[in-house]
């Protein structure tokens, strides 16, 4: 019981703190910024712990959150003045630091630090920065604004899946959707978890949005989300087994570590972003 209330009132916390982000444009930039360091911070920490295995931590975590900002930067007129992509450039020498670093590290397998740093911009920063391509969108005159609705969604139906597929799976659960990755996940919990989703989608576009996407359209990202959301969790689960853990961390009590509560939306908000740019909205 004590667990389960710990577990509810960091959910809790969890939740109100992603929806009140997204009410002003800075907090959500501060936010998202502080989460992707702590994310890159804590996979750099596993990661270093493989035989082998030796990544800059501090670098990786740094690089990770600028590019945030530099992207924040692009899309947006938040810091004042027009976006240059310029802004890319100190990233791109980081990178580039990285990857020359390893002539001189002498290190085991060098191959094996190059992936693992790569992979802490690609799996985590890329996704995360591409929150403000969701967040900021321009108006036919150039102006600039700040989207609420869009960023927010995306979690919103992330957080109406796992609730659907838990409840559906937990009572109708039969069919293993992935049993050699994540043996917890069912097909009938994940179609429940898609028609939850698919409902509060139909919601949005009849009596919240405010002329961003027709009713059709937020059904078809509703389930984008759905299904590179699960991917996101099998993903994030395969990550775990390779390393032989069960939690990413214990920094949220009752719910692991940062990887454990984000893991759907790594995949969810790249998905979200191309199949915006397909409907040419931006």
């Amino acid at each position: 019981m004590k667990n389960l209330i710990i577990r509810t009132i960091t959910g809790v916390i969890f939740v109100a703190a992603i929806v009140a982000s997204f009410l002003r444009p800075e907090a959500m930039v501060l936010l998202f910024s502080i989460v992707t360091g702590m994310t890159i911070w804590e996979y750099a920490g596993l990661v270093n712990e493989r035989p082998g295995v030796t990544i800059n931590r501090f670098i990786c975590t740094v690089a990770g959150v600028y590019f945030f900002y530099a992207m924040t930067y692009f899309c947006s007129d938040l810091y004042g003045g027009a976006a240059k992509s310029v802004v890319f450039i100190p990233y791109l020498v980081t990178v580039v630091y990285l990857l020359v670093s390893e002539l001189y590290a002498k290190q085991e397998d060098p191959i094996n630090n190059w992936a693992y740093t790569m992979l802490s911009q690609m799996y985590i920063a890329l996704p995360f920065s591409l929150l403000n391509v969701l967040a900021f969108t321009a108006t036919p005159n150039g102006h600039i604004s700040f989207n609420t609705l869009l960023p927010l969604s995306v979690f919103v139906f992330l957080w109406v899946n796992d609730t659907g597929a838990y409840c559906v799976g937990s009572l109708l659960g039969r069919h293993k959707l992935f049993p050699r990755i994540s043996p917890g996940k069912s097909w009938e919990g994940c179609i429940g978890g898609a028609v939850f989703v698919l409902a509060a989608a139909y919601l949005i576009g009849e009596y919240i949005d405010m002329g961003i996407l027709n009713t059709l359209q937020w059904l078809g990202l509703g389930l984008v989300v759905v299904v590179f959301g699960t991917w996101g969790d099998l993903v994030e689960s395969l990550f775990k087994r390779t390393l032989g853990i069960k939690d990413s961390g214990n920094i949220l009590p009752g719910h692991g570590g940062m990887l454990d509560r984000f893991d759907s939306s790594l995949l969810a908000i790249p998905a979200a972003v191309v199949y915006l740019y397909t409907l040419s909205l931006f």
